[in-house]
């Protein structure tokens, strides 16, 4: 199909000044059992490509299914009239875009291909994966589930420009739940945390062959499990639960468009603004945030973002230094602030907008046991299962599945319903120690929300425990 469309490209009468186009297929499938039940397996393919166009210093887009050579010679003509009608009307001049024509080719490792294991052999991972979560009547709902994707992309420009990139994505979920009179309570590993580049070797990078019985046994626990106190205390918290609070309070923050305003209608601002850039104190000496599309593993690594602008690996925050922001090509012309190359749609009907790929968060040099052996009292979370921010990325509350105290240096009482609560701009200075490598995880999500319409993409984030003091810490009701 890349040779067909690049030969029809070749044909087309390219208008405009700088002429663009992205063809991107994506298919996937999804295989679940629940309750030993093999559910309906669920499948899909998407294919199309959107044509660019700038002319006069206006910008225009066109999105078509109709692959043909009149119908993405239409869809670039339909991008003409919008890139003329919006010369002099837009909050930049897009003839000042850098139009370096890109070249080269980004593809994920696949040890273990998805389409290489039969179908029947991949349930068979699954309803053992299953079993294994009923281990006492007490478990009254469980689920084991794979979900792979594969996005083939062509990114081409009338002046040269050809970029191939094969991306292969695999979501290993199971999920627990637990009932014992009124209470109910669940444990998950999942789509909020253990998602990865690759193919069926994911699993065991992943252990998932060895989390359900520890999946299950947690759920138990927490039938029984006291309220998480309430107070001003220490707080570690496990990679799983790290990433989001990296994604809340860093990620959507960071994002230049949202910064200059253009989200303010539906996912909110930002506290940061353009002055704080090179100088505004985020956190504490220990925090060190990079933009990493490198890492071959994790979820949002590639090569070129869907404007062909070349991947590279950025520190955006340093030493806890602000230095740069989430912000593609345009954002940063716009904004004369350094930005990294994360212009992104989630399909071929959807713009490039600033997005949020691998945000990382260094390790350090604190093992596991240093942080919980420095902490008189506190509590240490894990995993995920509430989030609430304010519209400028703020003042947040976030909850978790699974909470243990720390008392004198020791992990001692599990603890149900655990949350806790703070402000972006003064949290990440209560930072005390970072993990390092050996508490850190390579983990992401597939379901970062933003955009109007809406954009659903998948984002990576690599984060060790982190030990945080002196935090409001409060348990549910």
């Amino acid at each position: 199909m890349h040779d067909r469309i690049a030969e029809r490209f070749r044909q087309m009468v390219t208008p405009g000044d700088f002429c663009s186009l992205r063809l991107v297929r994506e298919r996937s499938e999804t295989l679940s059992v629940r309750q030993d039940v093999l559910q309906p397996v669920r499948t899909s393919e998407d294919v199309g490509a959107m044509l660019t166009v700038l002319d006069g210093g206006g910008m225009g887009y066109s999105a078509t299914s109709d692959l043909t050579l009149g119908g993405l010679q239409r869809a670039a003509e339909q991008a003409h009239h919008w890139a003329r009608q919006s010369a002099g009307h837009s909050v930049i001049d897009f003839s000042k875009l850098p139009q370096e024509p890109p070249s080269g080719a980004y593809q994920s490792r696949e040890d273990i291909p998805w389409h290489s294991v039969p179908l029947s052999d991949k349930i068979d991972v699954l309803q053992t994966e299953c079993a294994r979560l009923n281990i006492d009547d007490r478990i009254v709902d469980w689920s084991a589930a794979l979900s792979f994707t594969e996005i083939d992309s062509l990114y081409l420009t009338a002046n040269g420009g050809h970029v191939q990139q094969r991306f292969r994505y695999l979501i290993p979920m199971l999920s627990a739940t637990a009932n014992a009179g009124s209470e109910t309570q669940s444990r998950s590993f999942g789509a909020r945390g253990y998602c990865r580049q690759g193919g069926l070797e994911v699993l065991d990078q992943l252990d998932y062959r060895e989390a359900a019985p520890r999946i299950a046994t947690e759920a138990l626990q927490l039938l029984t499990a006291p309220n998480c106190p309430s107070g001003v205390m220490d707080l570690v918290l496990a990679p799983d639960q790290m990433i989001l609070q990296i994604h809340e309070s860093i990620g959507h923050p960071l994002e230049l468009d949202r910064i200059l305003g253009d989200e303010r209608n539906y996912a909110g601002t930002s506290f940061v603004t353009p002055e704080m850039f090179g100088s505004y104190a985020y956190g504490s000496e220990q925090l060190n945030i990079t933009f990493d599309p490198t890492r071959p593993e994790e979820i949002a690594s590639y090569a070129f973002d869907d404007e062909g602008t070349p991947a590279q690996r950025e520190y955006l925050i340093q030493n806890g230094i602000l230095k740069r922001g989430l912000g593609g090509m345009t954002s940063q012309v716009r904004s004369d602030l350094p930005g990294v190359a994360n212009a992104r749609a989630c399909s071929w009907n959807r713009p490039p907008i600033d997005r949020m790929a691998n945000l990382n968060l260094e390790p350090g040099t604190a093992s596991l046991e240093d942080m919980i052996a420095s902490v008189e009292r506190g509590v240490y979370m894990q995993t995920n299962c509430s989030w609430s921010i304010d519209d400028s990325r703020n003042k947040f509350q976030f909850g978790c599945e699974y909470g243990q105290l720390i008392e004198d240096g020791k992990l001692t009482t599990v603890v149900k319903k655990p949350n806790y609560r703070g402000i972006s701009a003064t949290f990440w200075r209560s930072l005390k120690m970072a993990g390092n490598r050996d508490t850190l995880h390579i983990m992401g999500t597939p379901n970062c929300g933003k955009g109007e319409p809406n954009q659903v993409i998948r984002v990576g984030h690599a984060a060790p425990a982190c030990l945080f003091t002196n935090v409001e810490v409060f348990g549910g009701e």
